[in-house]
């Protein structure tokens, strides 16, 4: 799995970081995403998709690498 942010969308809700706080985090000046890992290990897969579903912004995209 291959994860992108876009930052421009992003909104600062923070539900990735609340999910998946190992690959997502927020900048402490305006809350917007910050992409920590950006192929995550295979047991995050999971929350990293769900993390992607409730983003109100769709402001994360993922793609299967290989």
């Amino acid at each position: 799995m291959k994860v992108t942010v876009d930052e421009a969308r992003c909104c600062g809700a923070g539900q990735c970081v609340l999910l998946a706080p190992e690959v997502f985090d927020q900048r402490e000046d305006d809350g917007i995403v910050v992409l920590l890992e950006a192929e995550p290990a295979e047991h995050l897969h999971a929350t990293v998709r769900e993390a992607a579903a409730v983003c109100p912004a769709s402001a994360i995209e993922l793609s299967d690498a290989g």
